[in-house]
């Protein structure tokens, strides 16, 4: 099957499980979950969720119960969203084309409809009931590995270090890559090791170990490409304004790189993640176009 086919596969999967979650019950908060439907059901290339599912896939994982943990996946991944649009962070108006969360919502509203999404993708995975094949061991794994890639050690470490770093002009390049091992990195590594734990994998699996390399080498690759499509990618299909890094005074691999070098790193990155899955033969042939995928594209 060719990519894009298997592509389109896994996001009817995970917008099926959207779609079915987040309703609007009729009670007098049911503002927050507005928003929350709003915020998550603003489309984006889900390559969080659809890698959680391609990692599943490979290893043998139910595909029902792979698509809701994907589904909590992509949760925590919109509620950072909403936090990182919101006025005290980097306050940007625009997300996916469309007005962000606290621009239709308001601030109050779109700060707990943040922390709405955070809290139900661990109110859905909490739920052993609702798994086929993950007994309720291997989920607390998953919580786990969650929790952290989304924590402090995490997605919040590095959009602190982020914060801290606006208007520095003395940041290093392993800096910079040290906050997006956070920042960016460490829900995507999060979201195939998941994949991985759906299967019956252990965390100290040679083969989870893998995983987390090319993973690694595909979320550095992922940023890369994002500060080359702030400065010369097209703003409609962006869905967002272009220059916002510079305007806000932020290092990218760009600044410190330069164009040209940032492309050639960009390449060999995504080389390298697409070296890390090679023991995995066929089987991993979806990963494999996924990294040339987000290395071509434009949005």
């Amino acid at each position: 099957m060719e990519f894009k086919k298997q592509y389109d596969v896994y996001l009817k999967r995970i917008e099926k499980q959207i779609e079915t979650f987040f309703s609007v019950p009729q009670i007098p908060q049911k503002s927050v979950f507005e928003a929350m439907r709003y915020a998550i059901c603003g489309g984006g290339k889900r390559i969080r969720p659809v890698l959680t599912m391609a990692v599943a896939d490979i290893f043998g994982g139910d595909a029902e119960d792979a698509a809701k943990v994907a589904l909590s996946v992509e949760c925590v991944h919109n509620y950072s969203l909403i936090h990182d649009d919101l006025p005290c962070m980097d306050d940007d108006d625009m997300r996916r084309g469309r007005p962000t969360c606290h621009k239709v919502f308001d601030e109050n509203i779109a700060l707990l409809a943040g922390d709405g999404l955070l809290n139900i993708a661990f109110e859905n995975l909490s739920q052993e009931n609702n798994f086929k094949n993950i007994d309720s061991k291997k989920l607390v794994s998953i919580i786990r590995n969650l929790s952290v890639a989304s924590g402090v050690y995490g997605m919040i470490g590095g959009q602190v270090v982020d914060l801290e770093n606006e208007k520095r002009t003395d940041v290093t390049l392993s800096e910079l890559e040290y906050m997006h091992r956070g920042k960016t990195g460490a829900l995507i590594k999060g979201a195939a090791v998941c994949g991985c734990l759906c299967a019956g994998l252990e965390e100290n699996d040679d083969k989870v170990l893998m995983i987390e390399e090319y993973a690694a080498k595909l979320g550095l690759a992922f940023q890369i490409q994002d500060d080359i499509l702030d400065v010369e990618g097209d703003q409609e299909l962006l869905g967002k304004p272009i220059g916002s890094d510079e305007k806000s005074g932020k290092s990218t691999f760009v600044t410190l790189l330069g164009l040209d070098e940032a492309k050639n790193s960009l390449a060999e990155i995504t080389n390298a993640a697409k070296n890390a899955i090679i023991p995995f033969g066929e089987k991993a042939w979806f990963l494999s176009e996924l990294a040339d995928f987000l290395l071509n594209r434009s949005y």
